[in-house]
């Protein structure tokens, strides 16, 4: 019996950087390009959960099972955004400022009859009050760009953290825990 291959449908050197952790290396890397916009009424665990399955879906494969995973910020029922510019990474910032939020890491393993299994990891961050030069600090690193509500943890907005609780490498890009579930119970030989 062949070992099954799989495709990473992503095109985040994060997220091949987290799953090399787990001794696995894709065969291919597939970024997608879906719209990503939050359907009116959609919660964060519902929205985190359909673009993992809407990626994995864009990057299907015969022959491959897909790998697709989403990783959402939310304070409350609100859906923070990816922030593209600086007055959004402030913004989230200053609203996440003191409080707890919730980082919702979803993964969607798509095999190559198109079965799906997924999962839904969720974390517990909270920062410390921001005064306005930390706010202004972190901007000026730029690690802001791209991310899901305006911050990277992997990088100095961990100094800035009060506590985690749940998965560190769900709020980078992947739960481990979960995605090694996944790929086992799929027939991948992990460590």
């Amino acid at each position: 019996m062949t070992a099954p291959v799989l495709h990473l449908a992503s095109a985040s050197p994060r997220r091949r950087e987290l799953i090399a952790r787990l001794g696995v290396e894709p065969a291919r890397i597939v970024p997608t390009d879906i719209d990503e916009t939050p359907e009116k009424t959609e919660l964060p665990r519902d929205y985190a959960l359909r673009m993992a399955r809407e990626k994995a879906a864009a990057a299907a494969s015969s022959d491959a099972y897909v790998l697709a995973g989403d990783t959402v910020v939310a304070a409350g029922r609100r859906i923070l955004p990816k922030a593209e510019d600086e007055a959004t990474a402030r913004q989230c910032l200053e609203l996440l400022s003191g409080r707890r939020h919730r980082v919702l890491s979803a993964i969607a393993l798509r095999a190559p009859d198109g079965t799906v299994r997924e999962r839904l990891c969720e974390t517990i961050v909270k920062f410390k009050v921001l005064s306005q030069e930390e706010i202004r600090s972190y901007l000026a690193s730029g690690e802001w760009e791209g991310k899901a509500g305006g911050y990277a943890i992997q990088g100095a907005a961990e100094g800035l953290i009060v506590r985690i609780q749940g998965s560190h490498s769900g709020v980078v890009g992947l739960p481990l825990f979960e995605t090694r579930a996944l790929l086992k119970a799929a027939g991948f030989a992990i460590g």
